[in-house]
């Protein structure tokens, strides 16, 4: 497929641009090499990451980027569907296969032929569906509840899961021949905090799609409140911050508050007992204030909308004493740009 086809696929499927999507940084570099090499085959897939990282858009972009993109893209959570209702669902069902089955019904997996058929939460499959989901994948036949035809499918089928199935397989819920079949090629999505420095990208990404999604005009993120979103450690990930950045949308800076514990950086200046690695009490004072300082001057900023010359105003202090240690508390680079010698000089005026 040309990259042309692959972009217009990739907007069909409302997947962010590659450079969004795959970002800069070490770690996804490495998941974008996997996917290159992993979209053209036609053998199974297993997306592993915590919830929140990503695992059903690169799901989306290995089916827009593979030879059966013409196809559809059906996914299923097999977390969020009844096991009793799971099956139907899946393979389909034949009329009078069980109460109220009036009329014969396709499942999903009929849906995906000649598509992809993407398993999301394949940890949480119910061990009878997992048999006949092995026999799919060895076979690519199948069939409907109550009907003993089988019938043949041909689909690309790419699996996800947040947890570890080698625990699941020796507690006994989820059978080893089974993995062994959707483990041939295996992605692991990184958390938000191992690719922080996406996050600037993503923050963008985000605010533009959300302004367009609730109509509201919102101007570019300072590089403050970019840095600032960057030392968050975001357990929730790339859902986490996408939700975090529609907040800000929606009801402004204070939309962006969190705990103080979800910070990722850990406090620079806590005493460690050994004699060998002891921190002198003036060096920990002197970090405990500065750390204090960039939180005050963090929290000034965000509820001026990160104007700075307000900022500096609630603080309390000149605007180029603000700029000084925001540079110094690491929250903008050290040369100032455009915007700041700009301001510096209106401030000065």
């Amino acid at each position: 497929m040309s990259t042309r086809v692959a972009t217009k696929m990739a907007r069909i499927e409302g997947l962010p641009p590659d450079e969004i999507l795959f970002g800069s940084s070490t770690a996804m570099e490495e998941v974008r090499q996997k996917a290159l090499k992993i979209s053209k085959t036609n053998v199974a897939v297993l997306l592993l990451g915590e919830g929140g990282t990503g695992k059903e858009t690169l799901a989306r972009w290995l089916h827009a980027n593979s030879d059966y993109s013409s196809g559809e893209f059906v996914k299923v959570n097999c977390a969020a569907i009844p096991s009793s209702l799971l099956e139907s669902e899946l393979f389909g069902h034949e009329k009078g296969a069980f109460t109220g089955a009036n009329a014969a019904k396709p499942g999903r997996v009929e849906r995906a032929h000649l598509g992809t058929l993407f398993l999301d939460e394949i940890g949480d499959l119910d061990s009878g569906l997992q048999s006949k989901l092995l026999q799919l994948l060895q076979d690519g036949f199948f069939s409907r509840l109550g009907d003993q035809v089988e019938r043949a499918v041909d689909t690309r089928v790419v699996c996800a899961t947040g947890r570890k199935l080698e625990e699941e397989i020796e507690a006994g819920r989820f059978r080893p021949d089974l993995f062994y079949r959707i483990n041939v090629l295996k992605i692991t999505m990184p958390r938000l905090a191992e690719r922080s420095a996406d996050i600037p990208q993503l923050a963008e990404y985000f605010r533009k799609l959300h302004a367009r999604q609730f109509d509201k005009e919102c101007e570019p993120f300072p590089p403050e409140l970019l840095s600032y979103l960057r030392n968050l450690s975001w357990p929730g990930n790339l859902r986490e911050l996408s939700n975090c950045i529609a907040r800000y949308i929606v009801v402004g800076p204070e939309g962006l508050t969190q705990r103080e514990a979800t910070r990722a950086r850990p406090s620079s200046y806590s005493y460690r007992n050994s004699s060998q690695d002891a921190v002198p009490l003036k060096k920990i004072c002197k970090e405990a204030i500065r750390e204090m300082e960039r939180n005050a001057i963090i929290e000034a900023l965000r509820s001026n909308h990160w104007n700075r010359r307000k900022a500096a105003q609630d603080l309390k202090i000149s605007y180029r004493a603000l700029i000084y240690k925001i540079r110094d508390a690491g929250l903008i680079a050290k040369r100032p740009n455009a915007q700041e010698r700009t301001e510096s000089t209106t401030t000065n005026a």
